[in-house]
């Protein structure tokens, strides 16, 4: 490729980079996306969210079908086809990818394959994936390099039968003892498919809890459910040594009641991501990097080189993918000098694990932690008619509510289909709605979201199908 100059060129092709592509294509800017993937679409859709969920949904199916003895249905035991299962997963991967390459050419975005180091603000230097190197300049540059999962080096011990999540998702096989450490949404999520395929897991956590930072009364029913699909789950127990020998990765535990030496046959790695800032050239621009590695940016992705923008994992915490969606589209409104900044207050989280987890808002800890004074209230899934057909009572939803006039402040949900329901709590908040406005909403019966509907109820009263005694006062 000859060397030319580019309105925007975005780095990096993942869930914020792609749509920051579009969105500049479609206001009719000249655009160059940068991805060294061999597919486009980013960890989350290669490596991360979508596999992921194609693998956990296969999960569920297999637990229900043994659940459903219960129901007066049985099943004979599963048989897994590796082969086919693998299939699956890079069939849904590279149909997604496909797509959003065909969009690339839809909407006249040029999409390079191959790796791109700013050489200053103005310029970037493209390796391409056939070895070709050539040079860009441009008027602006979005860095939207991502992140990868952390290793730390005393666990990188050259063996392969020690994976990240990267390796997790390969499924090379179905190890017969599996250790996951790191009790996150990733060590959960791949520990509860793992354990769905037969093997027996064991989870170590040094925290006090599993999901840190996530609100306990959402973690306490997974948490239940977890316990019976996993060998066993170790809080405040830390890995302190791995070694590999023929018989398998020998870890050795250090924590109260845990066996401290313990043999398996693989070891997923799960201690959270750290951002793709280093190594992209931004010392030959003005962009900064903080303690953690993240770029630094402001409320419109701008950062303190005038012609250099950052978004999604590589600009800050929650290295989430729509949060990196939703700031492309700052980013680009900001170049055409639309008035716009990123002001969410509702940013939504799940944990697909079964129950799924998820949460807006502000949680009750965080509130107590700001000092702001809030009502908290919670509808268990038991009284709904919904989870009771599903047999999923575990359930619960949980309103944080603003007590003087009620506005809605946060709102977490466990239970089946969580992850779709927070999308009307995410609405609410960001439109400043009120428990009333929920209550009066006519939901469908009978559905879970009816939850949201009854939760809001008991901000000012009773809910329907749930009976509190009044205090005495």
């Amino acid at each position: 490729m000859t060397d030319q100059h580019i309105q925007l060129v975005v780095l990096g092709g993942g869930p914020g980079g792609y749509p920051a592509a579009f969105a500049a294509a479609d206001h009719g800017m000249k655009v160059v996306m940068i991805d060294e993937g061999v597919k486009p679409g980013g960890v989350c859709l290669n490596r991360g969210c979508i596999p992921s969920k194609a693998l956990l949904h296969v999960a569920k199916l297999i637990n229900e079908s043994k659940e459903a003895a219960d129901w007066g249905v049985s099943f004979s035991p599963p048989v897994v086809n590796l082969d086919k299962l693998r299939e699956f997963k890079n069939k849904v991967v590279g149909n997604l990818a496909g797509g959003v390459e065909s969009l690339c050419k839809a909407r006249g975005v040029q999409l390079i394959k191959g790796r791109g180091t700013l050489l200053s603000s103005d310029s970037i230097k493209v390796v391409g994936s056939d070895g070709v190197t050539s040079t860009l300049t441009f008027d602006h540059c979005i860095v939207a390099t991502g992140s990868q999962p952390a290793m730390p080096p005393m666990f990188n011990i050259g063996d392969d039968r020690v994976m990240d999540s990267t390796g997790a998702l390969e499924l090379k096989d179905v190890p017969r003892r599996l250790l996951v450490i790191g009790g996150g949404y990733i060590g959960l999520e791949m520990g509860s498919v793992y354990a769905a395929l037969g093997s027996e897991v064991t989870v170590v956590e040094m925290t006090a809890g599993l999901l840190p930072g996530a609100d306990r009364d959402l973690v306490t029913p997974l948490q239940k459910r977890l316990s019976h699909q996993f060998k066993a789950i170790h809080m405040n127990t830390k890995v302190a040594r791995l070694e590999a020998t023929p018989a398998g990765i020998v870890a050795s535990l250090e924590g109260e009641g845990v066996e401290p030496s313990q043999t398996f046959d693989r070891v997923l790695v799960s201690v959270g991501r750290r951002p793709n800032g280093r190594g992209i050239g931004l010392e030959s621009t003005k962009a900064q990097l903080d303690d953690k590695g993240f770029i630094r940016i402001d409320k419109n992705q701008r950062t303190a080189d005038p012609k250099i923008m950052a978004i999604g994992d590589v600009a800050g915490e929650p290295m989430l993918a729509h949060k990196a969606t939703r700031e492309a589209k700052v980013a680009v409104e900001t170049l055409l000098g639309e008035p716009v900044e990123f002001d969410s207050v509702a940013i939504p989280a799940v944990v697909f694990t079964d129950p799924e987890l998820a949460w807006c808002g502000i949680t009750e800890a965080e509130a107590k932690a700001q000092g702001i004074e809030v009502s908290v209230h919670r509808f268990p899934w038991a009284a709904s008619g919904r989870a009771q057909t599903l047999a999923r009572t575990e359930g619960l939803t949980k309103m944080i509510v603003e007590p003087k006039k009620q506005r809605l402040l946060g709102v977490g949900i466990v239970g089946p289909g969580a992850g779709e329901m927070i999308a009307e709590a995410v609405l609410a908040i960001e439109m400043g709605a009120t428990a009333r406005d929920l209550a009066d909403s006519i939901h469908a019966h009978p559905t879970l979201s009816e939850t949201m509907m009854e939760a809001a109820e008991s901000v000012f009263g009773q809910p329907t199908h749930q009976y509190r005694p009044p205090r005495k006062s």
